[in-house]
């Protein structure tokens, strides 16, 4: 895989910066069914799993609910039993690039973002190619614009 060069992600960006704050949840005991439904009609890949006070317990994601189908089993159960409880977090401060290097270095597609062990954000792999895009495209502007200064 190659190195991520520096100007894509730029100096000390906080995960906080691109984290999107509005993220759909279950709780552990939701019907798995319910789950997936809710992943289906929101098209989202993985649901945090928290408690009623936000502390996160879990992510359930596509991957973890395949088995119903894989085992033939036709049972309804709770997240609880389908869900990853060990999940890789990180803080509002942490830096982007920690973010970036999990997912080269993993197969996931989404952190939680916990703030004293409360979930307050999402970082999807989709949010960090955004956020490269919009620094590329400013950064593309900027170059426009000093030469039309040079030039005028």
């Amino acid at each position: 895989m190659p190195a991520i060069a520096p100007m894509e992600i730029q100096h000390m960006v906080n995960a906080k910066t691109i984290m999107s704050p509005n993220v759909i949840t279950v709780t552990p005991e939701e019907d798995i069914y319910e789950a997936i439904r809710i992943m289906v009609l929101n098209n989202v890949t993985g649901l945090p799993v928290v408690e009623a006070d936000d502390t996160l317990v879990g992510i359930i994601t596509e991957k973890d609910v395949l088995g119903l189908l894989y085992d033939g089993e036709d049972e309804s159960g709770t997240v609880r039993q389908y869900m990853t409880a060990e999940v890789v977090t990180f803080s509002p401060e942490d830096d982007l690039k920690a973010v970036v290097e999990t997912f080269i270095s993993h197969a996931f597609r989404r952190v939680p973002i916990l703030d004293e062990g409360k979930l307050i954000g999402v970082i999807s792999r989709k949010d960090v190619v955004r956020h490269i895009s919009n620094v590329k495209g400013q950064d593309a502007l900027l170059a426009k614009d000093s030469i039309l200064e040079l030039l005028y």
